[in-house]
């Protein structure tokens, strides 16, 4: 690799954690082959879309406020390499389990123009702490 053009764009193509970019109104620009393993949907069938294609309907509410107060104030409650943990939804219906950072990103007036997140399938991990609790849980009782 020669270039850091060159760099980026092989980490975009061979991620294994969803890279998603989106515009001001949240519509999908950039999809990486992470986010069609993770979440089912080419990026053919992501680009243009809402975010709403990955966000189960009950928290999509929550998840606009705060999309669209990022936009306005041009800050991320999420946006300082916190990671936020939330529920996912693939192509076939399924709830997953996902943690990403997030990043705004700024057009040349350096206005809000929309973010770039990343995320992770963490359901297996989250699954397996899920039975642990309840392991712990079942062996307080019998105490």
């Amino acid at each position: 690799m020669s270039t850091s053009h060159d760099l980026g764009a092989a980490l975009l193509a061979s991620a294994s954690d969803a890279i998603i970019a989106t515009d001001r109104e949240g519509l999908i620009t950039f999809w990486s082959p992470g986010a069609a393993r993770i979440f089912g949907f080419s990026a053919a069938e992501a680009a243009g879309q809402s975010l709403d294609l990955i966000i189960p309907e009950n928290l999509r509410s929550r998840h606009w406020a705060g999309y669209r107060h990022a936009m306005a104030s041009g800050e991320s409650r999420y946006g300082h390499g916190d990671l936020l943990s939330v529920p996912g939804l693939t192509k076939d219906g399924r709830r997953i389990s996902v943690e990403f950072t997030i990043t705004m990103l700024s057009d040349a007036q350096h206005r809000p123009a929309g973010t770039v997140a990343i995320l992770r399938d963490v359901s297996k991990r989250f699954e397996e702490l899920r039975e642990l609790r309840r392991k712990l849980a079942d062996a307080s009782r019998v105490k």
